[in-house]
């Protein structure tokens, strides 16, 4: 068994990470600053044994060092991050703090404290608008279009360095969107928001013909595993997502027939959401498959499973900003 220390590990995928850990038998610290993390996703972790909690924050390279020094993890998960892509463009420096920045505080607190593997949340954002789909992790990359994309990307930059330059194993991961229970991020989340204010009338910013790849988190977290219990060696870089897509006005007609409403759909038009938004994210997951893992649930009922969920959880709506 091994020690985990999981940064952002009271969110949405960190806290699914947490709790497949503990019951592979593992122990695990949390590090989170619950600036989107919830308490209440720790519910079934701290009742477990070996499983602790440090409320601290990535910006603040001499909190991270203290957590890594007293707990010396063999592994390091880094999930806390800024993920709010839309709004890129008005917090500019909220991206370079805590992808850049922050990443590199996790990683010399984990090389300094002798960790030898590090596991990383990337983003099929860091491919920009590619040409090739599905898209390859040997895709040339184009141009970056959001500040989002281009902060991981150079995470992924320091994380190559440190796993050539101190010897640590690495895994990144290129992440589609993830859907499922917890999920507090994304456009079912704030499709659902809205409609909670009024049923009768959605506005859909782009032209609804927004093509995008999503994965359930039951196949997210098996695949993070079998790549952990694959033993890696040096770099490595994984795209994972689904081969099947939906073009936002599937999701959006799946998220109403779940919720028994029709509303009037209307559009602000143009091929994009936001300024950084891709047309297009849709992931060439080969390698991954290679070792072995496979998607098990559809894109349709990972929109049901989340819409479910959130109807469940309602005062979630209140709880994330």
């Amino acid at each position: 068994m091994a020690k985990f220390l999981v940064t952002g590990g009271a969110g949405f995928i960190g806290s699914h990470f947490c709790d497949a850990a503990l019951a592979k038998g593992h122990e695990v610290t949390v590090f989170d600053n619950f600036e989107t993390g919830q308490e209440f996703f720790l519910q079934g972790a701290k009742k477990n044994e070996k499983f602790s909690l440090i409320r601290g924050d990535i910006r603040e390279f001499s909190e991270v060092n203290k957590a890594m020094s007293d707990f010396k993890p063999e592994w390091v998960v880094h999930f806390a991050a800024n993920a709010d892509v839309r709004r890129g463009l008005e917090r500019p420096r909220r991206d370079l703090d805590y992808n850049t920045t922050g990443t590199w505080n996790v990683l010399e607190s984990a090389q300094k404290a002798g960790a030898k593997n590090f596991l990383f949340s990337s983003t099929g954002s860091v491919y920009g608008e590619p040409t090739v789909f599905p898209t390859p992790e040997s895709c040339p990359f184009p141009e970056q279009t959001s500040l989002y994309g281009a902060s991981k990307l150079a995470g992924e930059g320091l994380i190559a360095a440190y796993a050539n330059g101190f010897a640590m194993n690495s895994l990144v991961f290129r992440f589609v969107s993830i859907l499922g229970a917890r999920y507090t991020h994304g456009h079912i989340f704030d499709f659902m928001k809205r409609l909670k204010n009024d049923a009768s009338h959605l506005e859909i910013l782009g032209n609804g013909k927004q093509t995008k790849s999503y994965l359930h988190m039951t196949d997210l977290m098996s695949g993070l595993w079998m790549a952990i219990e694959s033993q890696p060696k040096g770099h490595n870089v994984y795209n994972i997502g689904h081969d099947d897509a939906l073009i936002v006005d599937q999701s959006v007609g799946y998220i109403c027939d779940a919720l028994k409403i029709k509303p009037r759909l209307t559009y602000t038009g143009g091929t994009r959401g936001w300024v950084g938004d891709s047309p297009r994210i849709q992931l060439d997951c080969t390698k991954l498959k290679a070792l072995g893992w496979k998607t098990t649930q559809s894109l349709e009922q990972g929109v049901r499973d989340t819409v479910k969920y959130l109807e469940q959880q309602a005062f979630l709506f209140a709880e994330v900003k």
